[in-house]
């Protein structure tokens, strides 16, 4: 099964498991009025299928409302490219006109944001912002030799040209966006010829206001005159199981899943009934995958992360003076470091999340290991090692030449000695042969 239809298929299965829990929304306008309506929603991550569900279920409200725009404010450092196709083909499809809104200041729309704010029917700016670097990153991928990451880049760069020509927007620049990961600030953006954005807004307020009485025309050649005084504005949230599922994508808590299932697995091997750490590994690990098929991913550094907790595993198992855990704390900090693959920092693990994290699993390894050799040095108190050295209070008295009993451990066994003990006296074990101790006075 190829990548791409893991891609979809995954997160499909584990958003379907989840009840669908509805963030509150701005209540729908009452049928018959008559001013017109906005809907406007927040993309504030990683473009991934999470987000993606979120931008086309916007779209398909307004649709079946007949409303007059779409507004997304968008902040995104990039995301994956199969998720990006499906928003901006519903973008090209969708009856209702859409705006997509870089800012407040200080934001950007990075990678996937570049396209998205390139494919929309309004493109705006706030001011102190940027959008660009848009060369493809295949997340969860292999490293790709140079004739395939051309192949990639230029077939995405066909794509925005493509997208930009549509729009009327600057197709040397789009382009350049993708194979030369070049970024654009607003005023570069806009002073472009032809422009690569619209115009510069402070807020959805102001871009609402300079957007009134525009015509906008369409992908499909059509003209639209927009009409956003007095505008019914229709605020969209994700729902609670969209937010749960957009945070998991988060390369922290990816790292942290990650290791809370490998954990839990090893714990649950080592315990076979335990029950609990099983399940607790098993859904963590399948989360952890989610995560990872959306994010950048290094198999070099996965390697190295699973390779330390294993090393962990083994040290309560084998006896290696140490050596174990030193590997497996070295392996694990190197291959944290190297587990995503981007140049966002938004998409890179934060050593002070790490560090915590390797520390704590350091923690957990060096305890169990005490404990499994303090087990090992202590007398086994079960079976016939258990045995040999207990302490027996005659009850009938021993002859070298005639066995008596003693009580040992609660329980009433016949005993032998090389010399004669009387009852009541107390003796140790020994030895043990079949169902016959070996005494000696205390």
């Amino acid at each position: 099964m190829t990548r791409d239809v893991w891609s979809k298929l995954l997160p499909a299965v584990i958003i379907a498991s989840l009840p669908a829990v509805a963030a509150p929304q701005t209540a729908e306008p009452a049928p018959g009025v008559t001013a017109p309506v906005i809907y406007t929603a927040e993309v504030d991550s990683a473009i991934h299928p999470v987000s993606a569900e979120y931008m086309i279920q916007t779209m398909d409200r307004a649709d079946a409302v007949g409303a007059a725009l779409v507004v997304f404010t968008l902040r995104t450092p990039g995301g994956l490219v199969d998720s990006t196709r499906d928003i901006v083909a519903r973008m090209l499809a969708s009856k209702t006109p859409v705006a997509v809104f870089v800012g407040p200041a200080g934001a950007r729309a990075a990678s996937a944001g570049f396209m998205l704010t390139i494919a929309a029917d309004v493109a705006a700016m706030a001011p102190g912002t940027h959008i660009g670097a848009a060369h493809p990153v295949q997340p969860g991928a292999p490293e790709m030799d140079e004739t395939m990451t051309q192949k990639a880049a230029q077939d995405v760069a066909a794509w925005v040209r493509t997208l930009a020509a549509g729009r009327g927007r600057n197709v040397e620049l789009a382009e350049r966006a993708v194979n030369e990961s070049r970024a654009f600030t607003e005023q570069e953006a806009l002073a472009a010829t032809p422009p690569l954005v619209d115009l510069l807004a402070t807020d959805v307020t102001d871009l609402l206001a300079k957007l009134d009485g525009r015509t906008v025309r369409r992908f499909e050649g059509a003209t639209v005159v927009l009409e956003t005084t007095g505008a019914s504005l229709v605020a969209v949230e994700m729902t609670q199981r969209q937010r749960i599922l957009s945070a998991i994508a988060n390369p922290n808590i990816a790292f942290m899943l990650l290791s809370l299932g490998v954990l839990g697995l090893t714990i649950e091997l080592w315990s076979p009934g335990a029950i609990l750490p099983g399940i607790v590994g098993g859904v963590s690990l399948l989360l952890a995958f989610f995560a990872l098929q959306m994010l950048p991913v290094n198999y070099a550094g996965l390697l190295l992360i699973l390779l330390g907790l294993l090393l962990l595993g083994l040290e309560i198992k084998v006896t290696s003076y140490g050596m174990l855990t030193v590997g497996g704390v070295i392996s694990l900090v190197f291959g944290s470091m190297i587990l995503i693959d981007a140049p966002e920092p938004e998409l890179q693990l934060s050593l002070q999340f790490v560090v915590p994290v390797v520390i704590g699993f350091t923690a957990i390894g060096v305890f169990l290991v005490r404990l499994a050799l303090v087990a090992q040095r202590m007398r086994s108190v079960t079976g016939e090692s258990g045995m040999v050295g207990a302490v027996a209070d005659v009850l009938q008295p021993i002859a070298p030449d005639r066995p008596g009993q003693v009580r040992a451990h609660g329980e009433i066994w016949r005993a032998a000695a090389p010399e004669a003990i009387d009852a009541g006296a107390r003796v140790r074990v020994t030895g043990i042969e079949g169902l016959t101790l070996t005494v000696e006075k205390m």
